[in-house]
């Protein structure tokens, strides 16, 4: 418990240092020359790190039995909608000027921004419903509800690379964490169900030897 106390702040604080460092170049006038293009790409490739880091927490429990880490994937997954957030805000104020038109035309347009927005669109409600009162009360769904986050990371990850146009690189190297994560899950999905006896069918028991 004292480990968990020390160790949360500890994340929390960590997980913030981007945002700090973007405020502090922003304040010193040290965030190249096209600022708000810096602001958008760098809160975009965090809010895809998160994701990442939230996606791997469960493969680490398994692979590890570090049990204690899925303490810390609710607010990392928080904190990846936290930057997706700023993403998206950074492209309404500072890419758009509140231009909603423009955006709407963008979202039909651009298949890369159509791509982002649906990311950002399948975050919200697992945002929403991160409290322990909406886990009570979706129940079982909450869980099939917190899936989406598979699909929002598939989308992220080529948002990422529609938006650079570039096959090589970072997005690659994101896109194929993405594949590893999913596919770890997809591996241990059906080593579940192949070790899982069929419903309805009766276990043989220890015969006498003739």
């Amino acid at each position: 418990m004292r480990a968990r106390q020390i160790i949360k702040p500890v994340v929390f604080i960590l997980a913030l240092v981007p945002t700090f460092y973007l405020i502090y170049g922003l304040l010193t006038a040290n965030l190249g020359a096209n600022p708000a293009e810096t602001i958008q790409l760098q809160t975009g490739r965090w809010a895809l790190k998160f994701l990442l880091i939230t996606l791997a927490v469960t493969p680490l429990r398994r692979i590890t039995g570090w049990n204690s880490v899925i303490q810390y994937r609710r607010m990392l997954g928080l904190f990846a909608f936290y930057y997706a957030s700023l993403h998206f805000t950074s492209y309404i104020v500072l890419d758009k000027f509140f231009d909603w038109r423009a955006m709407i035309a963008d979202v039909g347009k651009r298949p890369f921004i159509t791509v982002g927005f649906t990311t950002y669109v399948l975050l919200v409600p697992l945002a929403l419903t991160s409290t322990k009162g909406w886990i009570r009360r979706l129940g079982r769904k909450w869980q099939t509800l917190h899936r989406l986050i598979y699909l929002a990371a598939i989308c992220a990850a080529i948002h990422f690379i529609w938006k650079v146009k570039v096959v090589s690189g970072d997005p690659v190297w994101y896109t194929g964490i993405v594949l590893v994560l999913l596919g770890f899950r997809l591996v241990w999905w059906l080593r579940k169900r192949a070790v899982r006896p069929a419903r309805g069918t009766v276990r043989p028991r220890n015969l006498p030897v003739s």
